[in-house]
């Protein structure tokens, strides 16, 4: 019987990489709620770049924290208040792990692949320059998505580039190029890139939640930060 993907990652969990310079296992990570159960977000404007970059950005600074981490499967109230993402089929379930930073802080391969696509998704609300990395583990092909990136961490690119484990593959954007987020990087697996090429959907609609979290394993398999298990 062969072993599921989330089978393989556990397995080789001690062996990848950080995406990040920080220990994201240290006592004064934050562990952010972007959730409805979070009442502090009923005064930030998160259509406001400064109002949700200070919310962030100050929450960092009261706990002296390099970085914040989270939302795997979190039902987010602050897509809610986005009109980008409130249309027909309102879209609120986070698909990956955010890891909220300075712009400029550098990402890392955290084990070998080659790059499946990349591209700076510039609309409204979206990822901003992006990287997909292609891998096999145990004989088992899946993908890891990059977004928020900054622009020259495209420059040079090309589909089928081999990538080392380890290896510096982008940098956190600021504010004019990851489409006004606050920097961060937005880390998620994926089984099949189907069609898609540098992007992938990175929220799901309620209805489409089992499909989507099947289809996009928890990215703390591949990350491990003790706080978000």
């Amino acid at each position: 019987m062969s072993k599921s993907l989330e089978d393989i990652l556990l397995h080789h969990q001690q062996e990848f990489i950080p995406v990040v310079p920080f220990d994201l296992n240290r006592e004064q990570t934050i562990i952010f709620d972007f959730s409805a159960s979070n009442k502090e977000l009923d005064d930030v404007d998160i259509d406001d770049e400064q109002s949700f970059n200070s919310y962030v950005f100050g929450k960092l600074r009261e706990r002296g924290a390099e970085a914040g981490v989270g939302g795997y499967n979190e039902d987010r109230i602050i897509y809610k208040k986005s009109a980008v993402f409130n249309t027909e089929e309102v879209r609120s379930i986070h698909l990956g792990i955010d890891i909220w930073a300075q712009a400029g802080t550098p990402v890392y391969a955290p084990l070998k692949g080659t790059i499946h696509s990349f591209k700076n998704n510039s609309a409204s609300g979206d990822y901003g320059p992006t990287i997909i990395l292609k891998h096999q583990l145990d004989g088992v092909d899946f993908h890891t998505l990059y977004g928020h990136l900054s622009a020259h961490s495209l420059d040079g690119l090309e589909a089928g580039q081999e990538i080392s484990a380890g290896q510096e593959i982008a940098t956190l954007g600021a504010y004019h190029e990851n489409v006004h987020w606050p920097p961060h990087l937005h880390f998620q697996i994926i089984r099949d890139m189907k069609d898609y090429y540098g992007d992938y959907p990175g929220v799901a609609s309620a209805a489409r939640r089992e499909e989507y979290l099947q289809q996009c394993p928890d990215p703390n398999l591949i990350l491990n930060i003790y706080k978000l298990k």
